[in-house]
């Protein structure tokens, strides 16, 4: 039997672990314990169901004591889907005959987690008086309602004064080959709840009802098609899209009373949540409609410009892999969003994402060993 490389083999070690969100199974514990035999104060912090951490070696929350450095990154898993589509079980994790570590997790994001830990082992073991802080942040509800995972716990870190000037996060940046790409910012999410009201009646006698469908439809149509702005150098314009639309009795013959209609901007920097929100209302009362809008914002948008952290991670990269990485503010949003609001430079670095979320997860197995070099290369940059 082949010998795993330590990273490979803390990698499985969690991923067999069925971590399927919120529920944590032992993953932080094993990471806990790594890393207060390197030297880490641990603090665990449940809040609520969601099991998270904060750990922390060396340096002061004041600027004299040096810079710090955070890796954060999730426990949880998103569910497998159908077993049966699987083609190996997704908790029985595996390196397959093409060199493909399988199994749920793989990409998003224990393989991250596993890089970090023996990265940072190997460089506390061979810089013990490193300069400033490094620091993990660890949550098991990323994949959840993010309510009581990273968001809390960035909370408490600002309520006693706690300083991150950097962090990468470990979400599966990477498009083709590991490092080439991570992402620098994302886009705010803003979601929606529009209920228009109308009045129910007979089909048959459409002038003593209000048919909430019609009404919305014009208004709906230039929803989207408005423009709401044009992006910038780093993100690319503000998209609106409905997501759900809902009405009606399940009668053919039954004009309904109301219909549900729930929608999402991804904003750039270029525009605000106020400013949505009120064009959004211009745009429902020039139609002349009863309705009301329940919003949820889930993160506004961030950007890391190019500085120390971005720097020293894409020379981490060129160091290790020899190629030029691409920052980038496309996909979906991150725990990144939460941590952000510290003022601290943001960066995702992780392995490819092709098959995150999907049936059949899996990463080639040897990025890992990679991966787990670029953050060494990175802490050596910034802490050596």
């Amino acid at each position: 039997m082949t010998t795993l490389s330590p990273t490979l083999e803390l990698a499985c070690d969690l991923i067999r672990r069925p971590s399927v969100t919120p529920v944590d199974e032992g993953c932080q514990e094993l990471m806990m314990r790594r890393l207060g035999e390197a030297g880490f104060a641990v603090e665990r912090m449940r809040i609520e169901e969601v099991e998270n951490f904060w750990a922390r070696r060396g340096g002061g929350s004041s600027e004299k004591n040096g810079p710090v450095l955070c890796f954060a990154g999730h426990t949880d898993v998103v569910p497998t889907g159908p077993l049966e589509s699987w083609q190996y079980q997704p908790f029985d994790v595996r390196i397959d005959e093409d060199g493909m570590l399988c199994g749920r997790g793989a990409a998003d994001m224990k393989g991250s987690l596993a890089s970090m830990i023996i990265a940072v082992e190997r460089f506390v073991a061979d810089h013990p008086n490193h300069k400033g802080a490094i620091a993990f942040l660890i949550t098991s509800d990323e994949e959840g309602p993010a309510q009581h995972g990273t968001k809390a716990v960035v909370e408490r870190l600002r309520e006693r004064g706690e300083r991150l000037d950097w962090c990468i996060v470990g979400e599966p940046s990477s498009t083709t080959l590991v490092g080439d790409m991570v992402k620098n910012g994302r886009r705010g999410s803003l979601g929606c709840t529009l209920t228009v009201r109308g009045k129910q009646g007979h089909v048959a006698y459409p002038h003593l009802a209000k048919n909430p469908i019609h009404l919305a439809a014009p208004a709906l149509a230039e929803l989207a098609a408005e423009h709401w702005d044009n992006g910038n150098a780093y993100f690319p314009p503000t998209s609106f899209q409905v997501s759900n639309l809902n009405s009606g009795t399940g009668a053919t013959n039954v004009i309904p009373g109301e219909l549900k209609a729930v929608f999402n901007f991804r904003f750039s920097t270029e525009s605000t949540v106020e400013g949505l929100q009120q064009r959004v209302s211009a745009i429902l009362d020039k139609h002349g409609l009863d309705y009301s809008l329940d919003w949820a914002l889930s993160g506004l948008p961030f950007l890391t410009q190019p500085g120390e952290l971005l720097d020293a991670v894409a020379a981490a990269i060129r160091t290790v892999t020899g190629r030029e990485t691409e920052p980038s503010t496309s996909g979906g949003t991150s725990d990144g969003r939460f941590i952000a609001t510290l003022g601290t430079q943001v960066v995702e670095l992780g392995p490819v994402n092709a098959t995150i979320h999907q049936i059949n997860e899996r990463i080639l197995a040897s990025d890992l060993d990679l991966l787990t070099e670029i953050y060494y290369q990175t802490l050596v940059k910034l802490l050596a």
